[in-house]
Parts: C-alpha cells; structure tokens; sequence
C-alpha cells in the first residue's frame, strides 16, 4: 500500500490493552504512539482502524 506522496505504508497491530484505551483518545495516541517508538523506531503512525494500525516507513526520508 502506498500514501499519497508514493511512500510506503505498512499495516500493524497491537494488543488490546491498547485497543481498550481507545474512549480515551490522548491516552490511546500516547500509548500508540510510544509502542512504536520502542520497536519501530523509524516508523510513524499514520492512522488507527481496528484491528489495523497503519505506519510510514520514514527511514531515508528528508526532513
């Protein structure tokens, strides 16, 4: 799957604790939002639709 500007976007999940936190969108957003950072470190979340997460690559990318 590919985003708008043809970069690559992969799909993910996570658990559903995470998934139970979704009543509370600031708290589901960090808690997302942090486990990608300790394992996909190069990764940016892009959009959250149970049961999928979807990521962007954005190693190489130019700030």
């Amino acid at each position: 799957m590919n985003g708008p500007m043809g970069e690559r976007i992969w799909t993910s999940r996570i658990g559903e604790r995470i998934w139970a936190l979704q009543h509370d969108e600031e708290a589901f957003k960090r808690e997302v939002r942090e486990y990608f950072a300790r394992g996909h470190p190069d990764f940016s979340v892009i959009r959250a639709k149970y049961p999928h997460i979807y990521i962007r690559d954005d190693r190489g990318r130019q700030a």
